[in-house]
């Protein structure tokens, strides 16, 4: 309770300057969001709010910022399009009717992350690889900027087209104020976040100065929208009485949410763990799966399109020095005041400067260390590096990051598979000794068969893995293979320096090992990664 408290008391006055420039940067992108996913843009202003508040009351990391984001908003659409296709066809048509299935699926979704969090399956995000952890801010950083190019096209739809001429001018030269200011400010002050500075100055030059440029307003109602002006979020009681319009679909359904699952966890865990290295603190990655899938619940209840982590605006509140749940709570508070009472004036703050403010994250996103370390890495981890920011640009980030850790977890697995060895020798009385050194997994196992030769070895054998450790039951089962073709020869064996369970393992499935085992005091103490049940078939 007093850690919760330190987190709101903490550094207020940060944390609340911060919060609000943070709600500034949520409003283009949460409705940006929505369009791709095909809502009203209230939906996704909406749900920024409900997952903002309450993943920076409950979350697993203080500072970071959750949202509307486009990685969940994209595996939305083909839902939301079949919804509404059923909607049209029913006897009585149902409008919107896969924006009510998309509140369905958010139940799901929250079920899904929450059991991950109490299952405590967020941990394995710490076993993310660094090349993963390197291609992912990368090509996130390329995603960011990529999406600030929109902006400088004008038109819709497919009709649009590149600047020219004095709109494209006067907007690059707001964009490079906005990004001036957030680099020079905080040399000369850190009283206040550089980033609401820049908004606030570059607003005022186009309010004042009666700018022609794109504003908040202006993108909204070019989107199809009609203005930020809203209410209170409300309970959504007619998604109770629809589950009838899903039969035969629930394929859709439920492949969906276990795709927003996966997408905002991972999302949000990558996000976490970024933040914790620019803060040097660590955060709760089971506590924040909680937080993510109560917030998804929420939104399937009271009308919002849900999300996860973002990570452009977690680290503009970070580097704004909001490093506090106050800050979080303050950004999503801010956000329902500006729907509430503030569009207005939100709504004539220029694009420039958002993008301005997004420029400057693309930034200090990129790790400009991996063009440094391209000749000092092995090849196999650029490779990953590149593949992960490739595909993080061409998929989304969830493909990238599993991608990334398969291709690691290859790579790791046969590296390790060529490390085992089996030094012979001779014993005064005969017996032929296979010292093993390195792994024995499913990896190894070939290279491990083909080091012994049953028919022209000894009558005595023994096979010593004091150097070695059977990893998995890939391993065991190459062991007992390896033992039984001596042993069908009539050839004595010894089996030394085996851990307990791997003892337990072999002579589950064989009992006569009991006499061929040798056990040590210095036999070793670990784990084998293998299902039990397995063993005893």
């Amino acid at each position: 309770m007093v850690k919760l408290f330190n987190n709101f008391v903490g550094n207020p006055k940060n944390d609340i300057l911060s919060g609000l420039t943070v709600a500034l940067a949520l409003v283009p992108e949460a409705v940006a969001f929505a369009f791709v996913a095909g809502v009203d843009p209230m939906v996704g202003l909406y749900g920024a709010f409900m997952m903002g508040i309450i993943t920076s009351l409950f979350g697993g990391r203080p500072g970071m910022i959750s949202g509307a984001t486009g990685a969940m908003a994209i595996v939305m659409v083909l839902l939301i399009k079949t919804g509404n296709e059923v909607g049209l066809a029913m006897e009585t048509p149902y409008e919107n009717l896969g924006l009510q299935w998309l509140f369905i699926t958010l139940l799901i979704v929250g079920v899904i992350q929450m059991s991950a969090g109490f299952l405590r399956l967020g941990k394995f995000v710490r076993l993310i690889p660094h090349p993963v952890m390197m291609g992912f801010v990368n090509g996130l950083a390329i995603v960011i900027f990529l999406a600030q190019l929109d902006f400088f096209k004008t038109g819709t739809g497919d009709d649009k087209s590149w600047m020219t001429g004095t709109p494209l001018y006067i907007l690059l030269a707001l964009v490079g104020l906005t990004m001036a200011i957030m680099y020079f400010l905080p040399k000369l002050t850190k009283a206040i976040p550089a980033a609401l500075a820049a908004i606030a100055v570059v607003a005022a030059i186009t309010i004042f100065g009666n700018l022609d440029v794109a504003t908040v307003g202006s993108f909204i109602r070019d989107g199809g929208g009609t203005g930020m002006e809203g209410s209170l979020p409300e309970f959504q009681f007619q998604i109770f009485t629809l589950f009838d319009t899903l039969q035969g679909h629930w394929a859709i359904i439920l492949g969906t949410a276990v795709t927003l699952a996966a997408v905002g966890l991972i999302e949000s865990l990558m996000t976490l763990n970024l933040v914790d290295d620019l803060t040097e603190t660590r955060g709760s990655g089971n506590r924040e799966c909680v937080a993510q899938g109560a917030a998804n619940m929420v939104n399937g209840l009271f009308g919002g399109m849900g999300g996860c982590a973002m990570i452009g605006q977690s680290i503009i509140n970070v580097n704004s020095g909001g490093r506090g749940r106050l800050s979080g709570a303050v950004a999503a508070s801010a956000l329902l005041l500006f729907i509430l009472f503030g569009a207005p004036i939100i709504e004539q703050i220029p694009i420039a400067a958002l993008v301005g403010v997004m420029l400057m994250v693309v930034i200090g996103t990129f790790a400009w260390s991996s063009f440094r370390i391209i000749n000092k890495i092995p090849i196999s981890d650029l490779i990953v590096l590149i593949a992960v920011s490739a595909i993080t640009v061409w998929q989304d980030l969830a493909i990238a990051v599993v991608t990334g850790v398969i291709m690691s977890a290859l790579v790791f697995a046969w590296n390790s598979a060529k490390r085992i060895r089996a030094r012979k020798s001779i014993k005064d009385d005969g017996t032929k000794v296979y010292e093993i050194w390195g792994p024995l997994f499913f990896g190894s196992v070939t290279a491990f068969n083909n080091k012994f030769d049953p028919k022209t070895d000894p009558e005595k054998i023994e096979i010593d893995f004091i150097e070695s450790r059977v990893q998995d039951h890939s391993g065991v089962e190459a062991l007992r293979n390896v033992a039984n073709k001596y042993l069908d020869l009539g050839k004595e064996i010894k089996l030394t320096h085996l851990s307990p369970e791997c003892q337990e393992l072999l002579m589950r499935r064989n009992p006569e090992f009991e006499s061929i085992i040798e056990r040590s005091i210095e036999d070793p103490r670990y784990h084998i990664a293998t299902d039990l049940l397995d063993a005893e078939v």
